[in-house]
């Protein structure tokens, strides 16, 4: 098999997966030299592949590149934590509790006010959308269906974001895709959602559209509350 169909990745993925992940498990400390030729080797990749990867890292403020220095390992707090791939990588490590309930706070701090936003400035298309993933979110609630009821949570969350009409809040789309999925992925939920919960977004849904913007962020901060709730009990 060729290097580039090995595990079904590109050289450029395969090296990325590993490094990107290591640096932000604290494996390489700040301050740590990565060495392109013991990359090339380690990697059994060309130089080229490894300056791509590097250039991706940079982008992420993972490490910088200077003259006569090399690639050095940056402190964490210089990383790009907005960057929904640092999330992923963290929410794999074992960083995953302290990063969960960080992440959920910026949460409770910017969803209520999103969706109090949107119950005044939402198109009636995109109430017809969360109306969409309201109910999608109740059909999937039961039965461990959790990956299809993901897939509407983070719809849900998208369209609320969107529709406040700010574009800093709807730039954040990906990172709270990024939290919905780790707290998936990585088991940080009950076998089934919280019925408490799905019902919340459904009445976020209707507040919306009803054009009750007092009542949607209360609803909403409600469901923030909530998830952090759930942070206490399974991750700590």
């Amino acid at each position: 098999m060729s290097k580039q169909g090995q595990g079904g990745q590109g050289l450029h993925a395969r090296v990325l997966d590993s490094l990107g992940p290591a640096i932000t498990a604290g494996d390489y400390p700040p301050g740590t030299v990565l060495r392109t030729d013991e990359l090339e080797r380690r990697f059994d990749v060309s130089r080229t592949v490894v300056r791509e990867v590097i250039r991706v890292l940079e982008s992420m403020s993972l490490v910088a590149s200077r003259r006569r220095v090399g690639v050095t390992v940056l402190p964490a707090d210089e990383w790009n934590v907005y960057d929904p791939q640092v999330i992923r990588w963290r929410l794999a490590g074992p960083d995953r509790p302290r990063q969960l309930r960080s992440l959920t706070v910026l949460r409770s701090a910017v969803e209520p006010v999103a969706a109090g936003l949107a119950a005044r400035l939402a198109t009636p298309g995109q109430c017809a959308e969360l109306t969409e993933h309201a109910l999608g979110m109740v059909a999937t609630s039961r039965g461990q269906q959790l990956e299809r009821y993901l897939v509407h949570d983070i719809a849900f969350h998208r369209v609320i974001l969107r529709a406040s009409g700010n574009e800093m809040f709807a730039r954040l789309g990906d990172v709270v895709a990024e939290v919905l999925t780790g707290r998936t992925h990585h088991h940080v939920m009950f076998t089934d959602p919280d019925p408490a919960a799905v019902t919340l977004h459904v009445r976020v849904a209707e507040a919306v559209r009803e054009r009750d913007a007092e009542a949607a962020e209360r609803l909403t901060r409600e469901i923030a509350t909530g998830a952090m709730a759930e942070l206490d009990v399974l991750a700590p």
